[in-house]
């Protein structure tokens, strides 16, 4: 059996061309970072955002959260707490973090998309939870949305460690409504059900990119 059969990252690819960017997005608790993971293990090389935010907050960003939010930091690393009690209800707070933030994410993917195209994938996942919201959908072959109805959000959202209805309100006020998200994605993952019916769409997206066209700028 080919490789291309075997690993779907690699199917239709000769090495050296770029991968075919699937981006995958989807608002609070709506189950995008379990999508992820099903893509993952379909052989797809996946560049998690919030990951190398948190990476970041451990180190190469924390020096200049500190000087932008006197506090926020302790033992070398960013107080997500206290950075987050800071920029929660404050545009201009929130918009000089994403200044700090959002240019080394994207030094981040570059690099990550340069590895996967130097290895040959074909396809690859970028996971970015405010893909409209940051205006980055124009770096997309393709859009997945991660949905489900909003009475399984909610319950999902309200199960994480530090969540309540104040927090999760303010959340998605931030966020692009659902419905818009879904009309504007190429895929819609419905994650209201098993983990098998998720694989099952993570498998039918895979086989239905491979004959779509790239439409990157």
């Amino acid at each position: 059996m080919s490789a291309a059969k075997d690993d779907p990252s690699k199917a239709g690819q000769t090495g050296g061309e770029r991968p075919f960017v699937l981006c995958l997005t989807g608002s609070l608790g709506m189950g995008k970072s379990t999508a992820a993971r099903f893509f993952a293990e379909a052989g797809v090389p996946v560049h998690d955002s919030d990951a190398v935010v948190h990476a970041l907050y451990e180190g190469e960003a924390v020096p200049a959260i500190e000087r932008a939010f006197p506090g926020s930091t302790a033992g070398g690393k960013v107080d997500r707490g206290k950075l987050a009690a800071i920029v929660l209800r404050d545009k201009a707070a929130l918009a000089r973090l994403e200044a700090i933030v959002h240019p080394l994410v994207a030094v981040s993917t570059e690099r990550f998309l340069a590895e996967a195209q130097k290895s040959g994938a074909a396809v690859v996942v970028l996971d970015v939870p405010l893909l409209f919201e940051a205006g980055l959908d124009c770096r997309c072959d393709a859009i997945v949305v991660v949905s489900a109805p909003a009475e399984v959000q909610h319950r999902r959202a309200l199960e994480r460690p530090g969540m309540d209805e104040e927090k999760f309100a303010s959340l998605l006020a931030k966020q692009l409504p659902d419905a818009e998200k879904r009309r504007r994605a190429d895929f819609v993952l419905d994650s209201s059900g098993s983990f098998d019916y998720a694989r099952s769409q993570v498998r039918d997206i895979l086989r239905a990119v491979g004959t779509m066209p790239q439409r990157r700028r």
